[in-house]
């Protein structure tokens, strides 16, 4: 989760009053990571200046990846954080599945990951359905729990109800003090979790 929360950082920074800017094209092919294993953002070809004080949002052409982008932005252009907000969790729930946000390969109830797992994420019960089988063993279910209930608030249909970044990065923060993540035990000592990561950067996911 450590890749997650070095991507939620980024994010935070670009949605401060000092820098004021949205992503837009969030997404896991975007976040490179350095030879420390650190997150970095790349590729701002899309990003938008933020909205004005007096301003709710910033009207745009909708364009990003299919897959990632925010329901309210798709059905009306409307730009605001929270739509960063709905593609992070999209690649949480990429990390956590080990799934592609969008597989014609699956069946169709089970092409686009937000609709396939949003059910599983409202039971605590159910959220092992959605949980990459290859991570087993290497979380708890405690801390599994907590960032699936996060990924769930990230892909809320209403913006209101999605956290901020920096609601996210604490979030985080506390999966990694807790020691309950997706990271913790074996995948701790394969580099702290990254390895799902690279695996879906380098298209092994299904």
């Amino acid at each position: 989760m450590n890749v997650a929360l070095g991507a939620a950082k980024g994010l935070a920074f670009l949605h401060s009053d000092k820098a004021n800017v949205i992503y837009r094209d969030f997404k896991t092919s975007n976040v490179l990571l350095d030879s420390s294993y650190s997150a970095k953002l790349s590729d701002f070809g899309l990003a938008r200046d933020g909205p004005n004080d007096d301003e709710s949002h910033v009207s745009t052409r909708v364009m990003g990846t299919d897959g990632y982008a925010a329901p309210e932005y798709l059905d009306t252009g409307h730009l605001t954080t929270k739509c960063d907000v709905y593609s992070f969790g999209v690649v949480l729930l990429e990390i956590l599945s080990g799934r592609r946000a969008l597989s014609r390969s699956r069946p169709s109830s089970e092409r686009n990951l937000v609709e396939w797992a949003r059910p599983y994420l409202k039971s605590k019960r159910r959220i092992s359905h959605i949980l990459d089988a290859r991570l087993d063993g290497q979380y708890s279910l405690g801390g599994a729990q907590k960032a699936a209930a996060l990924a769930l608030r990230c892909i809320s249909i209403h913006p209101r109800v999605r956290p901020g970044m920096e609601q996210v990065v604490v979030a985080l923060e506390q999966l990694e003090d807790d020691k309950e993540t997706v990271t913790s035990g074996q995948g701790k000592a394969n580099g702290g979790g990254t390895c799902g990561f690279f695996r879906m950067c380098s298209g092994g996911r299904q």
